[in-house]
This record gives C-alpha cells, structure tokens and sequence, in this order.
C-alpha cells in the first residue's frame, strides 16, 4: 500500500470586518454592546476635530508658521475608532500621521501645534495621556512598542500597548522582529496597520505580494484581521477586542483606509496618482457616512454641525494662539536627551549657562 509522506502544514484565513458602510447604514448584529448614541456622537465628534485641525495645521504649514507636516485627513476614523477603543492605563506608540489618535486621548491641541512648529516641548507630554513622542523614522517604533508591551508585561500593570504603523513600515524588518518578539514572549501589543494604499510614492500593490498586509501576522505566530478602515464602528470594536485579547498575546489589525492629501508637505501626490482613484475613495469618506448614519437616527442635521465647526475653529485658534506665544527654554536641550543627566552634559550645560550664549551675550 503507498504511503503519502505530504500533508498540510499550516493553512489561515484573515477574517474582515465592516458595520457602517458608506451610505451610513449599519449592521446591528454587529454593532459594539457598549456603543450608545452619545458615544458615537463623541466619535463623529473628534473625527470632524482631528480634520478641523488638520486642515488648520497644513495653513499654518504653508504660511511658514509650522514645519513639514503629514496630513491625516481620510484616516480619521481608524485614528479615533482606535483612540476611544483604549483604556486610560493603555499606552500608544505613533508614527508621525497620528494627531487624531492623540486628541482623542486628550492630548491638548497646543501640545501638537507647538510640535510642529519645531519645538520638542510639544512631545513632552504627562505620563496620562500614556503617549509616546511623535516617531518619524519608518517602523522604527515598532520594536519600542513590543519592549513597552514586555515592560507591562513583566511589572502586571494589565495594560496593553497599541502600536501605529504604515503600510510601508510593514516592509521593514523592524515590523516582523517586533512582532515575532512580541509573539514569543506573548507581549500585550496590537497593532494597527495604517493602510492608507501609499507609502509616499510606492503604492501599496508594489509593497508587498501579500493578499493582505494582516497576513503578515501569521508568520510570528499572530493572530490578524483587516478591517473596513474607514468604518469608525468598526476599527473601534476590532481594537477594543484586540486589546482584550492581547491578554494572552498580541493581536495584529489591519485597517483599510486611505491618504486623501499628501504623503508630507514635501510631497506632491498628483505627480504619482490619478484624480480618479481620488474621487472613488472620496465616496468612502470616513466622516461623511457617520454623519449620515446620524442623520438617519435624527441625531444631527446642518444647525448642529455649524455650531460644532464654530466651537472647534475657536477651540483650535485658541490652541494655536498659545503655541505660537511659547517662549522656549534652551535648557530642554539637555534635560530632555537622556532619563538622567550623564555628567559631561551636565558639564556641557554648566558651561553654556556660564557663557550666556542663548541670551546673545556670550564673550
């Protein structure tokens, strides 16, 4: 009789997800347990503010009154969805788009405007907001991510880290060695895959010949899904189950959304994509298919959303007002580097207060 020596080693599936679709109608069946009307008027809330501000911040860009900046504007509801998902003793580890992620965990606008104006003042935030600084490098914060995870890991603090990564980061080792550590050691992190289909230039079809980037997962042992990114629903009760779950290990989501501006204000994306895919991922518009759902249940109508965009433009001009009036102490130079001060810094800063040089007095 023959003897078969083949066999299946290892087979998945990715599962998606999606509640709200783009005419604002939702599935119940669905629907969070813990999502009342007033909850996701919070999220449609912060959703208009985090593009509120957005749109503020690119002005502020091109008036040369902030640096080089990365609109978030298309993403809103991946940003927010998973902000509220956290728990207040959750920490998140960002990238360098997540400025909704920040204000819906309270973060004060000014904090951020101040960011992007140059000064690290902005990234020095209270320990509360549990928020890590603004990361520019690609991917590099995903092994930071994954050692926080073991930290709480380690001290039982029952908190999970939720970490932010771009579609292109999932291409650099540094994704698959924290998430392979992070799968070892069964570390509390998830993960969430900004999809937004454009690593600057590089399209998403040229990333990766993965069907999903949530597949990625599997190979360190991870469980993953995908998400409908632009369903606010959604990504909220992927991530709030995911940071249940991280529990016992950590969770990969990928949500897929989509960059409706430029990579950076360096950028100039109508030199490498067409109008058109443009205008058919506009039809997805994370915010526009809240508000209808909203509108539907009578929850909101034209008055209200006027009165909301007065509150928030004052609210953001305020936020504005007091970055731009930052007088900044060239001492943080020193005292921000390290966790403590080694001595020949300590020396440096003794030296540079005895020359007076940032008081244009130096001999």
């Amino acid at each position: 009789m023959a003897i078969s020596l083949m066999a299946d080693a290892f087979e998945g599936k990715i599962e998606y997800l999606q509640i709200m679709d783009e005419k604002g109608n939702a599935d119940q069946s669905l629907m969070p347990k813990d999502l009342s009307d007033s909850r996701i008027l919070d999220m449609y809330k912060y959703m208009v503010l985090a593009r509120a501000a957005d749109a503020k911040t690119l002005s502020l860009q091109r008036q040369g009154r902030a640096a080089t900046y990365a609109p978030l504007v298309g993403e809103e509801a991946t940003q927010i969805g998973s902000a509220l998902a956290m728990r207040q003793k959750d920490i998140f580890v960002p990238n360098f788009r997540q400025h909704g992620v920040y204000l819906a965990r309270g973060t004060p606008p000014e904090a951020l405007f101040l960011y992007w104006r140059g000064y690290e003042e902005g990234s020095s935030l209270p320990r509360e907001f549990g928020a890590l600084p603004i990361i520019v490098p690609v991917s590099t914060q995903m092994p930071h991510g994954a050692g926080m995870a073991m930290a709480q890991k380690y001290l039982k603090t029952g908190a999970a880290v939720v970490v932010y990564v771009g579609d292109g980061g999932t291409s650099e080792g540094d994704f698959y060695e924290a998430l392979n550590f992070a799968g070892v050691w069964k570390a509390p992190l998830v993960t969430i895959i900004e999809n937004n289909q454009w690593a600057i230039s590089v399209p998403r079809r040229d990333q990766t010949a993965a069907k999903t980037l949530a597949q990625k997962a599997m190979a360190a042992g991870v469980p993953g899904m995908q998400v409908d990114g632009n369903d606010v629903l959604a990504v909220y009760k992927a991530t709030k189950d995911a940071i249940e779950s991280s529990a016992y290990g950590p969770q990969v989501i990928e949500c897929v959304t989509y960059r409706m501006s430029m990579h950076t204000t360096a950028d100039d994306p109508t030199k490498y994509r067409s109008d058109a895919e443009v205008e058919a991922w506009k039809k997805k518009d994370p915010i526009l298919r809240v508000r209808l759902y909203l509108e539907k249940k009578g929850l909101w109508d034209d008055a209200k959303q006027k009165a909301l965009e007065e509150e928030q433009s004052k609210f953001i001009d305020d936020a504005v007002d007091k970055a731009e009036k930052f007088v900044p102490d060239p001492k943080s130079m020193f005292s921000n580097v390290y966790s403590y001060m080694p001595q020949v810094l300590q020396h440096e800063l003794d030296d540079a207060l005895k020359a007076g040089f940032w008081q244009g007095d130096s001999k």
